[in-house]
């Protein structure tokens, strides 16, 4: 199989880049077994170690340091493998320019905070290496494209972007909410800047890698990062996360790994057909729902006229129950119809508020 290589760009997608090792290094032997082990499974792409770990806690292993840097990069050029780990400033930056990893990364901590990325932005000023940046802890678009703007405009030409889920109170079984919505929406804002998933981190549970590394796939990412360890669970940091080589090498092998495009003309044809269909039918859904809202406002100028408020929960009760159980019933989820009727209710209200209040804009 030929890997994918962080020296071709714009990547090129016919294997998934996968970018694999612990999570923390924590001894000369563990990287150099752990990069033995990675090179021969034939599947890794970019070898990984935490070197400096910013942990919630101070009690928390927090990385060798400098130390480790000379065992991950002696243990990838053993290996045949590149190296990166992350960096958080600019004293970082250059302890592995000098120690020659191939490859930096900006992670979640630091990419949320822009004096630290314009740091590192600034350290690199005239040094074209690879970065990875990864999501900000929080779910904000805009922090993320900032930071990669942050380095292209300093001279960086090759950036990912590295998906790895998002803090928040409840985050549905996952250690960090996957979201799935942003990093799409940042490939619709950034659509030459590849992406990578570290389903590690989303689950945050080594036995839901899988099927989160599947789902990246699906949606047209590029690459993966999955923090291995020779024996997990006695690893000083992120036990649960970390998989071994062999259980990397069972996962890879069980992913597909689809194409964006087809060179088919037969299967080009019949997607453009399908698809002359979605917006026949999406024509229509903007006509009704230009209907809908019509009617809603002859609704509003109503209730001004006879002193009547806004909302009128027993109707957006029975909305909300009969119009899921009707699309149920169509084989709709309650995961669509339900947002959508929030919207759609949102809307309303916004528009019957202008109306109430002459145009004027109401301030809840």
């Amino acid at each position: 199989m030929t890997l994918a290589s962080i020296d071709s760009w714009p990547l090129q997608r016919t294997q998934p880049l996968v970018v694999a090792g612990p999570c923390s290094a924590e001894t000369e032997a563990q990287v150099y077994e752990t990069a033995s082990a990675l090179a021969n499974t034939g599947r890794v792409s970019l070898l990984r170690a935490g070197i400096w770990k910013p942990r919630t806690r101070p009690g928390s292993f927090q990385g060798i340091g400098e130390e480790a840097l000379p065992w991950l990069v002696a243990a990838g050029k053993a290996n045949h493998l590149p190296t990166t780990t992350e960096v958080a400033n600019a004293q970082h930056v250059d302890a592995c320019l000098k120690a020659g990893v191939d490859v930096l990364w900006i992670g979640a901590r630091t990419t949320v905070n822009p004096f630290s990325v314009q740091e590192i932005a600034d350290a690199l000023k005239g040094v074209d290496v690879p970065v990875m940046v990864k999501n900000p802890i929080n779910p904000d678009l805009e922090l993320w494209i900032g930071a990669i703007e942050r380095l292209s405009l300093n001279g960086i030409s090759r950036i990912i972007a590295m998906h790895r889920g998002f803090s928040g109170v409840s985050n549905a079984g996952y250690r960090n909410a996957p979201l799935w919505e942003i990093p799409i929406a940042l490939k619709a804002a950034l659509p030459n800047i590849p992406i990578l998933c570290d389903p590690s981190h989303i689950t945050g549970d080594r036995s839901k890698i899988g099927s989160i590394a599947q789902k990246a796939l699906d949606l047209g990412m590029d690459g993966l990062m999955i923090e291995t360890h020779p024996r997990p669970d006695e690893a000083w940091s992120d036990a649960a996360q970390q998989v071994t080589p062999k259980n990397l090498e069972s996962i890879l092998s069980q992913l597909t790994f689809r194409k964006p495009t087809s060179s088919d003309q037969g299967v080009v044809n019949e997607l453009a057909k399908l698809r002359c269909q979605i917006d026949a039918v999406d024509q229509q859904l903007l006509q009704l729902l230009a209907e809908r809202m019509n009617i809603v406002g002859k609704i509003g100028n109503y209730k001004k006229e006879q002193g009547l408020t806004i909302l009128q929960i027993e109707r957006w009760k029975e909305i909300m129950e009969t119009r899921t159980a009707a699309g149920n019933d169509l084989n709709l989820s309650n995961d669509l119809l339900l947002p959508y009727l929030e919207l759609i209710h949102q809307a309303s209200i916004a528009k019957q508020s202008n109306i109430m209040n002459n145009d004027q804009e109401l301030l809840w």
